[in-house]
C-alpha cells in the first residue's frame, strides 16, 4: 500500500496523482529550483526550502477552498515523486478570461521526454469532465515551448490564439466536453 493512500485523487496506468504533502519538499525544491523546468513557466527559481513549503502550503489552501488543486506526480514502480499535474481554479483574470480551471504540469527533467504529461493530461481530462461542474477547460503554454504545445494538442486541446502574459507571448487552448 502507497503511503499517504487517503490522498489520492487519481491514478494512471504507471503514476498516482494525490495532494502535494509538506514530506514532498525535497523533491518539490529540486524540481521548482531547476532553471530548466522554470524555463517557459515565468516563475523565478526558488533558492531556498521555505519558499517551497509556502508553495505546498498554498496548494493546500487550494485544496480545502477549491476542492482541486495541483497534485503531485508519483511513479507507481519506485513510489517517488516526478513533479505534478492538475488544476488551479483561475480567479485572477489571464486573456480577459475569469473563473476557469487551468491544466497545468511540471516534471523534474530527469522524467522529461517520457509521456507523463500526455498520460497524466488525458486522465485529468477526464477527471475534470467527470469531477466538476464545468463544460470546458483552458491552459496556455510559452510560445516557444514546443513540447508542452505537442503535449495539449494531443490530449485533445484546441488552440485558439495568441495572447501576452506577464510580456511573453503564450498560446492559449481549450477543451470543450463533448
Amino acid at each position: 500500500m502507497m503511503k499517504n493512500s487517503s490522498r489520492i485523487k487519481l491514478e494512471t496506468e504507471r503514476f498516482i496523482l494525490r495532494e502535494v504533502l509538506l514530506t514532498d519538499v525535497d523533491a518539490f525544491f529540486e524540481l521548482d529550483s531547476n532553471p530548466e523546468v522554470q524555463k517557459y513557466v515565468g516563475n523565478t527559481r526558488v533558492v531556498t526550502k521555505s519558499e517551497i513549503i509556502n508553495r505546498i502550503e498554498n496548494l493546500q489552501k487550494q485544496y480545502a477552498a477549491n476542492g482541486i488543486a495541483r497534485w503531485a506526480v508519483i511513479e507507481k514502480e519506485s513510489d517517488a515523486f516526478v513533479g505534478w499535474a492538475g488544476f488551479k481554479w483561475i480567479t485572477e483574470p489571464i486573456n480577459n478570461q475569469l473563473h476557469f480551471h487551468e491544466l497545468g504540469y511540471r516534471f523534474l527533467e530527469t522524467h522529461w521526454g517520457k509521456g507523463i504529461a500526455t498520460e497524466t493530461s488525458r486522465s485529468l481530462i477526464a477527471y475534470a469532465f467527470a469531477n466538476l461542474t464545468t463544460d470546458s477547460l483552458y491552459a496556455i503554454c510559452d510560445c516557444e515551448n514546443l513540447n508542452s504545445r505537442k503535449v495539449l494538442e494531443k490530449v485533445g486541446f484546441q488552440w485558439k490564439e495568441v495572447f501576452i502574459h506577464d510580456g511573453i507571448p503564450h498560446h492559449w487552448f481549450y477543451i470543450h466536453n463533448n
